[in-house]
């Protein structure tokens, strides 16, 4: 009876080639893997052809399913391959940590702490010093070259034994109470397959916890370690995982820095580093960048020359890296950056069979995944979507069922010359964690509609302020909820029956026309919203006058945001009555002293964008607020509010620019200096052209409109101008011009 400890890096190629042919060579009868006991059952997966790395076994407590952990796969993690062994030799396989029951029992339970303590420098690194003694910078470059690249070696793991054995007696210090506890149950697992008979036992697990299991205390001092601990009842299954979650970037403590570099060491057992230059000419070329076979040859003679001036066996990912920057790159930070996304991380999203057990609201998701041809990806897929095509549609609500379940698979994107009512564009992305969410959103359904359902029902009940009820209204019919419409409009009456603050109307709105307006392409009856808008828009424009009165400056900058929504919300719902009204309102609050003057100036310009006021009217207010009366800051808050976010109209009425241009003329130096930041503020809310035309119009005269127009026409070259009237005789026909006056 024989016990064999292989000590390994999580996630290590050299590892896992190694493990696998000293498994060959041994022949073990029983395995013992350092994993979670919860998700034995699930073993049995590996190896099987739905299941593709990386992928993750996702242990949660049902209850509580917030309360989880992860353990990432990758092909060359050794553990995976141990496990792969063990199936494919019907050698019986269990994992042998610590359970999860006993360390994701909630925070107050009543038992002994399982946290770690805060470890210092050494512990917390315990090779980094073995490291700089070998002329290494970290450890991970150490262990990278030590271990990972060697192509076997079945000596490997008792060099690891012994190395591990000095470090441990060298930190001299006990482990926490956690590591302890794990440590005994790895031993109790041994001493249960001894007692089975077993006379070959393989133990993997991370190379620091091997002394600790070479030689056995008895086993009542590991028992006492484990006597009361808390106990959670939990449930195990598999999840996709991407190389992105792998690396030490995304915070997995057990990550490595390059998964995709790992991934083509394990492909590439020989002439690695050739072929991963290769690689790189590939990606560089197919992005149009100039890469030939001579910046091959060139970039692995300086790879391999830097690891000779290091006396490192062979180039690793450091002399490669600096080979392609010189090389392939020319020094230039951007191709390192796709280099760094394509190749070293390599995202890519593994792949679970539907047969494994799983909850039935994900079951329904990834029925609907697949029925809907929607590929789950961990990098970004833009989507085109017209919802005038069923099947687009349903792609559509998909996606918001999920997103009201907190599963943000997709974001709605913008694209200039892309919009309307039928035309959605998503970036999808799916995040591993999604499979917690959707864990937790079990409680509301066992499908994704029953579900989405219940959740938004509840979230009505829940809402206090009438924006977040019709923002929640908007999401129910995006997401086709046709249950939850009644319960949600029911709570819209009776909640805005007793809104009075004007800024809570306005910020309604916006969802509710929205409402209305996706309802007509979805087949969704909004007939019942038409009562609720009619009474809020009725009140606004009441509210609209008194509520903009004595407001502070921050109140009115809230209350400017929330009128400039709420006036594109009314005229979207192209309503006669509605219109009407609210000009109503907006004209008592433009001509009402009281009334902030960021309300007014906004006010206003909305009644003269819409051609209800004409543009004399609109100069009349702003010469009554540019008069010596009125204080010069309320005038600077009155022009905020006219121009701030277009200054169109500034631009082509003579009239607003003699009386700004005279205002600002009029003020002293103090008062100027004063008013600047807030001037300052307006006209960089401007487009640039608009910018630009302000600008040559005040170095061309202020009383001429087009002079920017005549500049441009001084400079116009007859004879040069003259050879484009044939063409535009042939577009424009009889309206083109026959000759071109210099004059």
């Amino acid at each position: 009876m024989s016990v064999h400890l292989f000590g390994i890096r999580h996630h290590g190629p050299g590892c896992a080639r190694s493990l696998a042919e000293a498994l060959a060579a041994l022949q073990p009868d029983c395995i013992l893997v350092e994993g979670p006991p919860e998700a034995d059952n699930l073993l049995g997966w590996i190896g099987q052809p739905g299941l593709v790395p990386p992928c993750a076994l996702l242990v949660y407590a049902p209850a509580t399913p917030q309360r989880a952990v992860f353990y990432p796969f990758a092909e060359y993690s050794p553990e995976w391959q141990a496990i792969r062994y063990a199936n494919a030799h019907a050698v019986p396989v269990r994992f042998c940590d610590l359970p999860q029951a006993h360390r994701l029992v909630p925070a107050d339970a009543e038992a002994p702490a399982l946290e770690d303590a805060p470890a210092d420098g050494m512990r917390a690194d315990p090779l980094a010093w073995l490291a700089e003694a070998a002329g290494f910078s970290d450890s991970e470059t150490w262990w990278d070259h030590l271990v990972e690249q060697r192509s076997d070696s079945l000596d490997l793991f008792s060099a690891i034994a012994e190395m591990m054995t000095a470090v441990r007696a060298q930190v001299g210090h006990p482990d926490s109470p956690s590591e302890l506890r794990r440590e005994a149950c790895m031993r109790n697992a041994i001493r249960a397959a001894e007692k089975e008979g077993r006379q070959r036992i393989a133990v993997v697990c991370g190379a620091w916890h091997v002394p600790a299991l070479a030689h056995l205390p008895s086993a009542k001092s590991d028992a006492d370690l484990l006597k009361g601990l808390p106990k959670e009842k939990l449930a195990a299954t598999w999840t996709p995982w991407s190389y992105g979650r792998l690396s030490f970037a995304s915070g997995y403590g057990a990550g490595v820095v390059a998964p995709g570099w790992y991934q083509h060491l394990w492909q590439r057992r020989e002439a690695a580093s050739l072929h991963w230059l290769t690689d790189v000419a590939t990606l560089l070329r197919k992005h149009d960048l100039d890469a030939s076979s001579a910046h091959i040859i060139e970039a692995a003679r300086l790879a391999d020359t830097l690891a000779a001036l290091r006396e490192r066996p062979r180039a690793g990912l450091d002399e490669l890296m600096e080979a392609v920057r010189a090389v392939f790159c020319y020094d230039s930070e951007l191709p390192l950056q796709l280099i760094q996304r394509d190749l070293l991380i390599a995202d890519r999203l593994g792949e679970v069979p539907p047969e494994v057990p799983t909850l039935p609201l994900i079951q329904d998701v990834q029925a609907q995944q697949k029925r809907l041809r929607l590929a789950v990806k961990a990098d970004s897929l833009d989507i085109d979507l017209d919802l005038r095509q069923p099947a687009h549609l349903e792609k559509s609500v998909l996606l918001h069922r999920l997103a009201l379940l907190g599963v943000r698979w997709g974001s709605r994107q913008v694209v200039r010359g892309k919009s309307g009512t039928f035309h959605e564009l998503w970036r999808l992305a799916w995040e591993p964690e999604f499979a917690i969410r959707l864990i937790e959103a079990s409680v509301w359904g066992s499908t994704l509609e029953g579900a989405a359902t219940n959740c938004a029902v509840n979230c009505g009940a829940a809402a206090v302020t009438l924006a977040d009820l019709t923002a929640l209204m908007e999401a129910i019919l995006l997401a086709d909820l046709r249950e939850a419409v009644q319960p949600v409009m029911a709570r819209i009456r009776n909640v805005s029956a007793l809104t009075a603050d004007l800024g809570f109307l306005l910020a309604a709105l916006p969802p509710l026309a929205n409402v209305v307006r996706y309802g007509n392409v979805r087949g969704t009856d909004t007939g019942a919203l038409a009562g609720v808008i009619d009474g809020l828009v009725a009140r606004a424009c009441v509210a609209l006058p008194f509520g903009s009165r004595s407001l502070s400056d921050e109140a009115a900058a809230q209350l400017f945001t929330q009128l400039v929504a709420g006036d594109a919300a009314i005229r979207l719902l192209q309503d006669v009555a509605h219109l009407a009204s609210w000009f109503a309102a907006l004209e008592t609050t433009a001509r009402s002293e009281p009334a902030h003057p960021l309300i007014r100036g906004r006010c206003v310009r909305i009644l003269t964008e819409q051609q209800h006021w004409p543009r004399e009217e609109a100069s009349r207010q702003l010469g009554l607020l540019c008069s010596r009366t009125v204080a010069p800051l309320a005038a600077a808050q009155w022009l905020e509010g006219f121009l701030q976010g277009s200054g169109a109209l500034l631009v082509h009425s003579d009239e607003l620019w003699q009386v700004i241009d005279g205002w600002l003329q009029a003020q002293p130096a103090e008062t100027f200096i004063e008013l600047l930041p807030l001037l300052r503020r307006t006209f960089g809310s401007f487009s640039a052209p608009e910018r630009r035309q302000l600008g040559e119009r005040t170095r061309h005269g202020s009383g001429v409109t087009a002079a920017p127009a005549l500049v441009a026409m001084a400079a116009v070259d007859p004879v040069r101008a003259r050879r484009v009237l044939p063409i535009l005789a042939t577009i424009l026909g009889a309206a083109a011009p026959e000759t071109i006056d210099a004059e």
